[in-house]
């Protein structure tokens, strides 16, 4: 590899497990690197769906090490939930290839309380859609200096002391909408301080060391670059940098060391919550999308908006990332579609200027008018091809532009929801 990083390009939900779960076989080390258990994908194996939230897939390979970094906000119940959850579905020795930074901030049931508190103040569209995780207010305490750290986990007098502040400041703030029993939370973290100890690791010097030996390294993204908290559609945004830079300083990577960034685009477009969508289709396309394409999360079960592919949003996004090579996914959701859009360019309505950027004001995105390029749908089914050639030429076409339009070429093309439903080229 030998440091491989995957990176959503879109709003999140593009399939990035499928490519994990594959490349991860090969890798010695699968590590997360930002966000927390509000992310999630599921990987079949074996005739098995494993579902994923905080651990990385890598869990999966008896053989891969695997790492929760310093820039995830860590949930310790998710944490064991997951593990037993993968027990149970037949995974062995998972509780001795995982590993948690001590460097890492704690995301706790009162971050939880405080998310649910925030989103009711607001009224209507202004409302985030935040899966309700706590993971906003995990990084705001870690932001203002307040939060509790992994490692202070076993510090009980100082855990205690700050979580009682925390949750005294929280009451004062949000009144009768703030619902949380401290002294329930602290109860149960007197249980987690004894099963904890062997999962926690100096995680800047695990990744120095497994660089410097020339491990293979597989950096499994969260999220996706369109819900970065700098480059994202802020404010419908999540928490933490979820973009290539998170990657280095979530996990502390010598960017020397890292040979591809692999970008993963949905053949179409999807999103969760709230914030600006310009190819939404709020008509029969979308609804078709969203059924054939199963859209809803596997974190939340929350529907997902649906709509064309966005390569306005695709360019921005290779700006800030500058992706090696993509994976295209779900391309056979696209199957029955008579015509297929994408979207390559916005229009001024008042001056009719093009606009081949993504704009940072989305008061103004608001006014764009989409432009889009028609393609002609294959209209056959593409699961069982193997290779690109054998693809319809319709297909073909419709990949082949996607690279010619972002310089990027496409590595893999996802043609089915199994592991060995993927082309590589």
């Amino acid at each position: 590899m030998p440091t491989t990083i995957i990176l959503g390009s879109q709003w999140g939900d593009e399939g990035k497990g499928k490519l994990s779960d594959i490349l991860c076989q090969k890798a010695q080390i699968c590590a997360r690197a930002a966000g927390g258990h509000n992310a999630g994908h599921s990987v079949v194996a074996n005739g098995v769906s494993y579902d994923f939230h905080l651990l990385p897939s890598g869990l999966i390979n008896p053989n891969c090490e695997n790492l929760i970094g310093s820039g995830v906000v860590v949930n310790v119940e998710a944490f064991f939930k997951e593990l037993n959850a993968l027990e149970e579905k037949g995974l062995k020795h998972v509780r001795e290839k995982i590993l948690i930074s001590d460097r890492a901030h704690v995301n706790l049931t009162l971050h939880a309380a405080v998310d649910r508190a925030e989103e009711a103040q607001l009224e209507g569209n202004k409302k985030i859609g935040t899966t309700g995780r706590g993971i906003g207010p995990s990084y705001a305490t870690k932001a203002s200096r307040k939060g509790i750290r992994v490692h202070e986990i076993f510090k009980e007098a100082v855990f205690e002391k700050k979580l009682r502040t925390l949750a005294e400041g929280y009451k004062k703030q949000f009144g009768e909408l703030f619902e949380y029993d401290v002294e329930e939370e602290i109860a149960r973290f007197r249980e987690y301080r004894k099963l904890l100890p062997n999962f926690v690791c100096d995680g800047p010097n695990f990744i120095d060391q497994a660089q410097k030996s020339g491990r293979d390294l597989l950096i499994e993204g969260a999220n996706a670059l369109m819900l970065d908290i700098d480059y994202g559609t802020y404010p419908y945004v999540t928490s933490s940098n979820t973009g290539f830079g998170g990657a280095v300083t979530g996990l502390a990577l010598d960017y020397k060391q890292i040979k591809e960034v692999i970008g993963v685009v949905k053949a179409y477009t999807t999103r969760v919550g709230g914030g600006p969508f310009k190819t939404e289709d709020l008509g029969e396309a979308g609804t078709k999308l969203q059924e054939i394409g199963r859209e809803w999360g596997v974190s939340t079960g929350r529907r997902r908006r649906c709509g064309w592919l966005d390569l306005v949003v695709l360019k921005y996004s290779q700006l800030i990332n500058n992706y090696t090579s993509w994976n295209l996914t779900k391309l056979d959701i696209l199957d029955t579609f008579p015509t297929i859009k994408v979207a390559v360019a916005y229009k001024d309505k008042e001056t009719g200027e093009v606009i081949e950027h993504f704009p940072a004001d989305l008061d103004y995105l608001d006014t764009l008018e989409v432009v889009y390029k028609e393609f002609e749908g294959w209209q056959t089914p593409i699961t069982s091809v193997k290779t690109f050639d054998a693809l319809p030429a319709q297909a073909q076409a419709y990949v082949k532009f996607i690279e010619e339009f972002t310089g990027i070429p496409v590595k893999w093309i996802g043609t089915g929801p199994a592991r060995d439903d993927m082309i590589y080229l």
